[in-house]
């Protein structure tokens, strides 16, 4: 008797002719939560990152000092929090659901990144107000890749990304709708 035949891989979603590793894919995802001021607020608004991420979140400074705002050079004024893989994915659909799966297509750029922001962080499914802390908003930023990604960012031979491999608008509308379910509003 003979061994039975594998099962035949179904083409990846969203990939021009099947092909999987033509397939767009979320690279990274940034969540940025600025507060203007060191101190109490920005350790707050730590700590509402490390509860939607489960992450430890690093600290944003100043670039420049700016006397009306009382803000010095190099003065951490907020939080940021760095997701790649399965767990920037599972943020990515909490942020949409937060939103009510709809996302304005104007936010996409011509490499297929985008930017997005929350009003408060209460919004993501299971969090409470918590008047101890306050309300955060933040602001999500995606970059989107393929396979072959690696060229632009190793240590040797680094060289730029050439056009077939960089992701364009309209792959990721069609990826945020297929992989995420999102309406976009024209």
């Amino acid at each position: 008797m003979s061994a039975p035949l594998p099962a035949a891989r179904a083409p990846a979603p969203s990939t021009p002719g099947g092909n999987r590793w033509r397939a767009p894919k979320v690279a990274k995802v940034v969540v940025n939560v600025g507060v203007g001021e060191s101190g109490e607020r920005r350790a707050k608004a730590e700590k509402v990152l490390r509860m939607l991420t489960n992450q430890k979140p690093a600290a944003t400074r100043s670039h420049s000092t700016n006397r009306d705002f009382g803000i010095r050079e190099g003065q951490e004024i907020g939080v940021k929090v760095t997701l790649r893989g399965e767990s920037a994915v599972d943020f990515l659909r909490r942020a949409f659901e937060a939103r009510d799966k709809q996302f304005d297509p104007d936010s996409i750029d011509a490499g297929g990144n985008f930017s997005f922001g929350i009003r408060d962080y209460t919004d993501f499914t299971g969090m409470k107000y918590d008047p101890g802390i306050g309300i955060f908003g933040m602001d999500i930023s995606v970059e989107m890749g393929r396979a072959g990604w690696r060229v632009r960012d190793r240590r040797s031979r680094r060289s730029s990304l050439p056009p077939h491999v960089r992701v364009s608008l309209e792959e990721t509308r069609k990826f945020l709708v297929e992989q995420f379910g999102v309406t976009l509003l024209e």
